[in-house]
């Protein structure tokens, strides 16, 4: 696991009311002694009219839209280092956001991201969330999505990992997980738990099998074992005693969330690996899957060699130039 030694919190909107993605960086930094840079990206489309601004009408307009935001993002800044915290500032013009994020987390050399999640139905509000989804997915770096206000007090930390690799994850994805899991615990001085998730019901069962009790039961016997032999591997480099261990017998996505409300956790560690196309679509992913759904914070880790498949040149600003209205007799 990288050492956190400096965070960029993505801040949408600096002059909201309540930026809990902020203060939960804030409690982080300080206790990882880690320099904290509150990132704006200045995304909105910009439409241009030929009869309107000139070229230098529109920059101009462009350096005082980033010099505003400059301004609001030092209003949060000072109140950060009110706390003991390194705090830094940055405005930029790039977009899709997600790309913009991942682009200054790379080039300024940033351990891990904090966003504030936006919530809700899952098939709902979709393209209001798309950056959460594809941050998710794009990011090499650690993202912590922020879902609630309440601050860290020596929070749960539940590390949700997979030593069956039965999601395609990388063998070392778990141990960095853990590790990670560990190291937020172990600064924020909260109690670690870990979660794996089994299927209890036997893949090849045939109808025969499943109509019989005692085969049902002495096969499901032996998947919990099995799965019991594989979690123990998985923590064997951990302290963290069986009363913290959560072996639960369902679907990954309701196992971790059962977990969490049995152990009232404060923060899910776990991994998720990009997928696209249909694939994506057909096998889903466990970390999406359950981001709407869990009442706690989530941080996603990737494997250590994950592909950064951003383009690194920044696209500066979006702008539009409106097409003409075609004549209806042209159609």
């Amino acid at each position: 696991m990288r050492t956190i030694r400096r965070i960029l919190v993505a801040v949408k909107d600096p002059q909201s009311k309540s930026l809990p993605a902020v203060a939960k960086a804030t409690q982080l930094a300080r206790a990882l002694g880690a320099h904290v840079e509150l990132f704006h990206d200045l995304n909105t489309p910009i439409y241009i009219d030929t009869a309107g601004p000139t070229e230098e009408g529109y920059s101009g307009m462009m350096r005082e839209q980033r010099a505003r935001r400059l301004s609001q993002l030092e209003t949060l800044a000072s109140r950060v280092r009110k706390h003991g915290v390194k705090v830094s500032v940055a405005a930029e013009w790039d977009f899709p956001a997600y790309e913009a994020i991942v682009r200054r987390a790379t080039r300024t050399g940033a351990d891990l991201i904090v966003v504030g999640c936006r919530t809700g139905h899952r098939f709902a509000p979709l393209l209001l969330r798309l950056t959460d989804w594809e941050l998710l997915r794009f990011s090499p770096v650690p993202v912590l999505l922020v879902k609630n206000t309440r601050p860290y007090r020596r929070p749960v930390v539940l590390a949700a990992v997979d030593p069956g690799h039965a999601h395609a994850k990388t063998s070392r994805l778990d141990e960095e997980i853990l590790n990670t899991a560990a190291a937020i615990q172990s600064a924020l001085r909260g109690s670690l738990h870990a979660v794996h998730a089994f299927m209890p019901t036997p893949v090849g069962a045939t109808s025969s099998d499943l109509l019989n009790g005692d085969v049902l039961v002495r096969m499901q016997k032996d998947l919990e074992t099995a799965a019991t032999a594989r979690f123990d591997r998985a923590l064997r480099k951990m302290n963290i005693p069986s009363a913290r261990r959560h072996l639960i017998g369902r679907h990954p996505q309701d196992a971790i969330e059962q977990a969490v409300r049995e152990t009232h956790s404060a923060l899910v560690v776990m991994g998720a690996v990009s997928r696209s196309g249909l694939k994506r679509i057909f096998i889903g992913n466990t970390a999406e899957s359950v981001l709407d759904d869990l009442p706690c914070d989530v941080l996603i880790v990737k494997p250590t060699k994950f592909a950064n498949r951003v383009p690194r040149a920044k696209r500066g600003a979006n702008l539009i130039v409106p097409q003409p209205m075609m004549p209806s007799g042209l159609y």
